[in-house]
């Protein structure tokens, strides 16, 4: 491993400052995923990296006006620990709960692992199926974009070489909305999907027909995706087995797979129509669940 620059930051403005006073830099907080990269490619190492792990700015879990706000500090773990994302969004923590194993839970960041934007990043797909925003910070202040815009390709971002990733808000219109994540790789844990899928929905309690429908695919396509196809399908029927099915028959159309070692494209289309359905219908129920607690009430 080469030698470099290291300087720790201690909020997010300062890292802000350090980033413009030294870019290009790399960013480490849990380093599960540059240290693998700095071992692996050591003539690739950056002459600066700039620690985040310090700032406690970007470590909340909390709901304000603008929705659910998470820190692009919080940990994996820290994510299936929490109560208000149990409680509001239970997929993401069954999303969190499959990224590596527990110590890369407990050090990997969620902002992190968005960072990276693998193809089948496992966190992307649920947050991109609320409509999240991300909020980004350089020297010329905050903006925000929806996630979705955030994957521009393969480990390509929309962030400039002085920004940093600082917040995920899901909006205040989805507080506990229906949502189901579901992933398929070799084997059950520390492994890359093969295929991932998120979907979310609002059932109408009178009419039983969906609404706001998001079906988000992993692993089949440069960056997460929308089956947008299969959306515009299920969006005002009824929320039956048969449309759930249908609507996984046609997020198919929307997925790019590829064919490699782990997977040939056939099987991960096989995958993203199997998955699709069931995270609908994991949906639906959920969505008749909160209906049957609000009559109770």
């Amino acid at each position: 491993m080469r030698a470099f620059e290291y300087f720790t930051a201690t909020d997010s403005k300062h890292a802000v400052a350090l980033l413009a006073e030294h870019a290009p830099a790399r960013i480490i907080a849990g380093g599960t995923d540059l240290l693998a990269d700095l071992k692996s490619s050591p003539s690739h190492a950056p002459k600066t990296v700039v620690d985040i792990s310090r700032a406690t700015d970007m470590r909340k879990i909390e709901v304000n006006a603008r929705g659910l706000c998470i820190g692009a500090l919080v940990t994996h773990s820290e994510i299936m620990a929490s109560k208000l994302i149990k409680e509001m969004f239970p997929a993401l923590v069954d999303a969190a709960h499959t990224i590596g194993a527990v110590q890369t839970r407990n050090l990997g960041t969620l902002g992190g692992n968005l960072v990276t934007a693998v193809p089948s990043v496992d966190s992307g797909p649920t947050l991109v199926a609320l409509d999240a925003q991300v909020t980004i910070a350089g020297p010329a202040g905050k903006r925000s974009l929806p996630l979705a815009e955030f994957f521009v390709g393969p480990r390509r971002t929309a962030l400039k070489q002085d920004e940093l990733l600082v917040e995920i808000v899901i909006p205040t219109a989805n507080l506990d909305k229906p949502a189901h994540f579901l992933k398929m790789g070799l084997r059950k844990g520390q492994a890359l999907a093969l295929v991932n899928v998120a979907s979310s929905l609002w059932v109408d309690a009178k009419k039983n027909t969906c609404r706001d429908v998001r079906i988000v695919l992993g692993a089949v396509a440069p960056t997460v995706i929308r089956a947008k196809t299969a959306e515009k399908f299920l969006e005002g029927r009824v929320a039956t087995p048969e449309n759930c099915a249908e609507a996984g028959r046609l997020a198919v159309e929307d997925a790019r797979p590829i064919s490699d070692m782990r997977a040939s494209a056939e099987y991960r289309k096989d995958l993203v129509a199997v998955l699709a359905k069931r995270t609908l219908e994991a949906a639906c129920v959920q969505a008749r669940a909160m209906k049957q607690k609000g009559a109770r009430k």
